[in-house]
């Protein structure tokens, strides 16, 4: 499951309580006819009409805001009808102004309504191509229950630098990736895109993960150097850090190979066991250009009961307003007992909280509890 990390303000304004906040330009305009209308002839409150159309604009559409617009300017023909001053030049001049501010009110609102409509449509590609390239992970996978959260920096994106994908293998096995692409934007996308399409085209094969490694290696450096010879810039800045894991389903252990990523977390019994690789290789995208043809595989105990937390450094580099950093390893252990979701629930909640739901990277955390054999199987 793939959670979000945004408030959308404009969830306020649904269409039962924009029915109910009609009641304000209504109610206005009833007191003002009202008040003018028993008022000393000296007092016209009739300008303050143009408040009706105006506040409408806020919650109501075109048409909610033209019949606010009408309902104005019939309210001051029958001030001025009542109060026997229709005929003057004042009176009609505030009924031709009313007329001008509702149809500019009402023009604002088909505009507005034209580029959501416009908005709504991008966003919908753009939820697309997350579920395209960043899938939901599968929530079993043998004997393991999996969760993934993303949590982009920038409001309004679906996708950034960080990344993670699955895999099952034919040997009774997951394999995980979770990783993580420097820089943003356009390309940032194009290099996490490619890596989960390398990943998901051989990480179901046969091919040991040291062979996977440096399959992603050098499909990420084919990518930088197909159309010629990478600048000294591409190459510094063309790579991704990475932790790749294999989970056997029948044997308590985890094997994993990190490129350069932040070790990932065990959970038992309300301790936590920090993975701790004894080498850590260098990110994707360098390996190849600096010979690096071998990975080390290390192994680690995964026991039934255990939940193994992977992360980006968007989490652990996560700052409040006075620079601190998130706590991860001191939050997680109180969350042992938790299933994967209702820990990235829990995480989510905690980590927007710390940073006032502003992230200044990509964030992307993926759970996996290995659940106790059943023992009526």
């Amino acid at each position: 499951m793939a959670l979000r990390a945004r408030l959308d303000v404009r969830r306020f304004w649904q269409p039962g309580r924009a029915s109910a906040l009609l009641v304000i330009p209504i109610g206005l305009i009833v007191a003002v006819c009202a008040v003018d209308v028993l008022a000393p002839p000296h007092i016209h409150l009739g300008p303050l009409l143009v408040a009706a159309p105006a506040i409408t604009v806020a919650f109501g559409g075109a048409r909610t805001t033209a019949v606010m617009g009408a309902l104005a300017v019939a309210a001051q023909v029958l001030i001025g009808v009542l109060r026997g001053v229709f005929g003057t030049a004042n009176i009609q001049a505030q009924i031709a102004a009313l007329i001008v501010v509702s149809a500019v009110c009402v023009t604002v609102c088909v505009v507005r309504d034209r580029r959501e409509r416009q908005l709504n449509q991008v966003r919908s590609v753009a939820e697309a191509a997350q579920r395209v390239l960043l899938q939901p992970l599968p929530p079993r996978a043998g004997p393991l229950e999996i969760a993934g959260l993303y949590i982009p920096a920038e409001e309004e994106a679906e996708l950034g630098g960080d990344l993670y994908a699955a895999a099952r293998t034919a040997h009774d096995s997951t394999r995980l990736l979770i990783g993580d692409v420097r820089g943003s934007g356009l390309g940032a996308i194009s290099k996490t895109a490619l890596l989960l399409g390398a990943f998901r085209a051989a990480a179901h094969r046969q091919a040991t993960l040291p062979r996977l490694a440096v399959h992603l290696d050098a499909a990420f450096r084919w990518d930088t150097r197909q159309w010629g010879e990478p600048t000294e810039q591409d190459t510094i800045e063309d790579f991704a850090t990475a932790m790749l894991l294999d989970i056997p389903d029948h044997e308590p252990v985890v094997h994993l190979i990190s490129c350069g990523h932040p070790p990932p977390l065990i959970l038992r019994s309300h301790r936590l066991i920090p993975l701790a690789p004894e080498a850590s290789h260098l990110p994707i995208g360098f390996g190849g250009t600096f010979g690096t043809t071998d990975y080390t595989v290390q192994t680690f105990p995964f026991e039934p009961g255990d939940l193994l937390l992977l992360y980006t450094d968007g989490v652990i580099e996560a700052r409040d307003t006075e620079g601190g950093f998130y706590p991860l390893t001191e939050r997680a252990p109180q969350w042992t007992t938790d299933d994967p979701d209702e820990l990235l629930r829990h995480l989510q909640a905690d980590l927007l909280a710390h940073v006032h739901s502003h992230l200044d990277d990509d964030a992307a955390v993926v759970a996996v509890r290995r659940k106790a054999p059943d023992p009526a199987l």
